[in-house]
């Protein structure tokens, strides 16, 4: 797939998530699969250019290209000076948010929260993709179904948007009014692709392979954007890009893999953020992989007792070697999921739903942490 002058190298892409998608998470996922990542968004107002969240969400040190950055405001001259800024200190493709369903960007008037006025949605488009025709730098635009179901206009929005120049468009299968509650719907995303020449995304509760093939027939989308599903489990990406390819899934990743990815992982936290807020982002990423794994309660609750990078990786590094033992492949967690005919994550379900099912599952994760090389409290 191509976007400006970059091939892509598959239609598989990472959700710009803030709190989430850092650099070291996107750098994590375009390892294992994804094909293009979008930054966290980085605010257009120049007085917070300068503080270390932005600094930070603003290094792309060692990022494989094209480095996509997302801006976020509500004035066009700000909006398109926040493009230039950051095309200067590295990015080749400037994302428009327009989607973000968030309280306190809306408040402002920034996010999806530009879909209810579309004079001004269309100004800043306007702005910034004139601020970055002179460096040949495409635009994109990440937006939402509508407002409400009473104002679902993105079709309307999206034939703007593609006539003022933007090069790609994402939308997510929902209103701002449901944040992240219901299910996506696609069919807006199919009448966008019906009605727009310039390639779109869809987005929005693609969590298993077979999801992502039934979005993809149903919309006609041109490639798919992943976000929460990839949280805790990064390689979701090559098991939708195999299946998407040859209709089989891989065999689930080797724990001792897994293991490797996660101490690479969290090195490139403690490298970005330092001791002390590098300590805590791990604990947050680390704990959405091990969620629901046997002894994985025990270890989230011994991370958040260490500070210390090595602590944490000697932590970390002993869990997966008794988890590996045990488990070769990594085992499906508890917590996470029922299982459809054909073995996919389907939906969130409780505990309760693997014991209804059989006793083995949960005879192997009833192991007490300290099994998993984790000290007992």
């Amino acid at each position: 797939m191509r976007l400006g002058p970059h091939e892509l190298p598959n239609r598989l892409f990472v959700a710009p998530m803030a709190g989430v998608t850092d650099r070291p998470f996107r750098q994590l996922c375009r390892r294992l699969g994804a094909g293009y990542a979008v930054s966290e968004m980085i605010t257009s107002l120049p007085g917070l250019w300068h503080t270390a969240k932005t600094r930070r969400r603003a290094d792309h040190s060692g990022e494989p290209g094209p480095v996509a950055v997302q801006i976020a405001g509500t004035e066009p001259h700000q909006m398109a000076h926040a493009a230039r800024h950051n095309i200067d200190h590295g990015a080749q493709i400037i994302d428009i948010n327009m989607g973000c369903p968030a309280r306190k960007v809306c408040n402002r008037w920034a996010g999806s929260a530009l879909m209810r006025n579309e004079p001004l949605a269309l100004a800043i488009i306007d702005a910034v993709v004139a601020a970055c025709a002179p460096k040949g730098v495409p635009v994109t635009l990440k937006m939402r179904t509508g407002w409400n179901d009473a104002e679902r206009n993105a079709v309307r929005l999206a034939r703007a948007a593609d006539a003022a120049g933007v090069a790609m468009i994402t939308v997510h299968g929902r209103t701002r009014e449901q944040g992240y509650r219901g299910h996506a719907e696609y069919d807006t995303i199919a009448a966008v692709k019906d009605a727009v020449r310039v390639p779109v995304v869809a987005n929005g509760d693609i969590d298993t392979p077979w999801r992502a093939r039934e979005v993809l027939q149903r919309t006609g989308a041109d490639a798919l954007m992943i976000g929460r599903a990839a949280q805790g489990r990064p390689w979701i990406f090559r098991e939708i890009a195999q299946f998407l390819d040859t209709g089989t899934l891989p065999p689930p990743p080797a724990t001792r893999d897994v293991a490797r990815w996660l101490l690479e992982h969290l090195d490139d936290h403690h490298a970005l953020y330092g001791p002390d807020v590098g300590a805590r982002s791990a604990r947050k990423h680390i704990g959405w992989a091990v969620r629901g794994l046997p002894g994985g309660a025990a270890l989230r609750t011994r991370l958040n007792e260490l500070d210390d990078a090595q602590a944490q990786r000697a932590a970390l590094s002993a869990y997966f070697e008794h988890l590996a033992d045990i488990h070769p492949l990594l085992p499906l967690p508890l917590d996470t999921a029922d299982v459809d005919d054909h073995g996919a994550i389907s939906r969130i379900a409780p505990a309760s739903g693997h014991a209804a099912r059989g006793g083995n599952a949960l005879a192997v994760h009833a192991r007490s942490g300290s099994e998993y090389g984790v000290p007992a409290p």
